[in-house]
């Protein structure tokens, strides 16, 4: 059964965010009502009531945030982090001064909920790994981008 957060990143999350190995699953709708779900594996929190992500500028789930601004998204992690965040997004820049390619959106968040089971604990969420080295580096400076707006924005 689900329980309600509120509308503060629980510090848990926070922490599991800030360690740069957190996949969100980002959950969207088009305009015609068909969902999309994508992972996306460069999300920073902001202060306690947003989320900075970067997301490719082609991509379904891009452009149907630019439509619907309403996404949710879906973290599970060790120590039993099973959390999902109902959100409005906006872009924040486009594009990314990393790469031209990426868009840097602020997700605010409006409501939180607890996924945890009475009856299973997550002990492990998902693992992903670099494909190259230049994918490295590149998501390496997408987390540094995120982590300055997430100081100055």
């Amino acid at each position: 059964m689900a329980k309600h957060v509120g509308i503060k990143l629980p510090e848990d999350l926070v922490e599991h965010l800030k360690s740069e190995r957190a996949l969100a699953i980002l959950a969207t709708f088009s305009e015609k009502g068909i969902p999309n779900t994508t992972p996306i594996q460069c999300v920073y929190p902001k202060g306690q009531e947003s989320i900075l992500m970067s997301i490719h500028k082609e991509h379904v789930g891009y452009h149907n945030m630019v439509w619907q601004k309403k996404v949710m998204l879906n973290f599970l992690g060790e120590n039993n982090i099973a959390y999902s965040i109902l959100g409005r997004a906006g872009v924040v820049r486009a594009p990314s001064l990393v790469h031209p390619l990426m868009n840097i959106i602020r997700i605010d968040i409006i409501d939180i909920k607890s996924d945890r089971s009475i009856l299973t604990k997550v002990e492990q969420g998902i693992s992903w790994s670099y494909t190259s080295s230049e994918a490295e580096e590149l998501v390496k400076c997408l987390y540094k981008e995120l982590k300055d707006l997430a100081k100055t924005l």
